[in-house]
């Protein structure tokens, strides 16, 4: 059995949250859940928090149809929340953090603004295994500077509901003893399509698209401002990458892991001055 912390930066309320934490509960993980009050998209690995009288504010929560799975509010992002967890504030420490199901994909070099991804970056720091999941709702007409570039429906909680959370968790679960049996603090960053399992066509390992889904651009800049605007990216897909397996209508899974240093990088400091000469 995994100690699991399941988070996201969708919020706690957000429906992705519940069906992945029921997931991993079914399959006999020891799962807690601390999430955002509210959204934190696009937050990467902020450390932020919310403070009272020097006090990081939490609420235990009851998610549907899971009232046997601890559950917190938190007013702090998904890292801030990730590195709480690894403090004990949530109970004993996981072992992996499942982040998601986002409500939007996180794919290509965009995953380093995520939010959904910073959080098991933060978690592979210490060890921990990470599984950011996402499901592929598009609209790039709707994205905004505000969700960090995530392209996505804007939908009502009804319709909300209806979308395949359960195709993309159980996909996430079924991961789990891969990613296991890889080297400790590896990521995996999963991408599903909005569709039923039986009309997903498959699996794929591929490479992050140098591109994201969707691209900003400034729209109008004046006097002590500037808009922003976000339009879906022109450039043609890369064979082989996270968005082009989406188009194709398979999941896709990409390793990842936190920023290390470039080792292969060679440079000359011998000509670089660390004194001023004298005057």
């Amino acid at each position: 059995m995994t100690r699991i912390l399941v988070t996201n930066d969708d919020g706690i309320d957000s429906p992705g949250l519940r069906y992945l934490a029921r997931a991993a509960a079914r399959e006999g993980h020891d799962v807690v859940v601390a999430a955002p009050v509210t959204e934190s998209s696009g937050s990467s690995a902020a450390m932020t928090a919310i403070e009272e009288h020097g006090k990081i504010i939490l609420h235990k929560r009851e998610l549907t149809g899971a009232k046997h799975i601890p559950a917190y509010a938190v007013a702090a992002s998904p890292a801030y929340i990730v590195l709480l967890a690894l403090r004990e504030a949530f109970g004993p420490i996981p072992t992996m953090v499942l982040s998601g199901i986002n409500r939007g994909a996180n794919a290509g070099s965009a995953v380093v603004h995520s939010g959904t991804v910073g959080a098991t970056f933060t978690g592979s720091y210490a060890g921990l295994h990470g599984l950011a999941v996402s499901l592929d709702v598009l609209s790039p007409r709707e994205a905004s500077s505000r969700s960090g570039g995530a392209a996505m429906d804007v939908i009502t909680d009804t319709d909300d509901e209806k979308r395949h959370w359960s195709s993309a968790a159980e996909l996430a679960v079924r991961l789990i003893p891969t990613l296991l049996h890889t080297a400790p603090g590896t990521v995996f960053n999963l991408n599903v399509p909005d569709l039923h399992l039986d009309g997903i066509r498959g699996l794929r390992r591929a490479a992050l698209a140098q591109f994201g889904q969707v691209q900003m651009s400034i729209a109008e800049a004046g006097e002590g401002f500037v808009r922003t605007a976000v339009q879906a990216a022109d450039e043609l897909l890369e064979p082989q990458t996270d968005l082009a397996a989406l188009a194709e209508h398979f999941a896709v899974v990409t390793p990842l892991r936190a920023p290390v240093e470039a080792s292969d990088v060679r440079f000359n400091l011998e000509t670089v001055a660390v004194h001023s000469p004298a005057l």
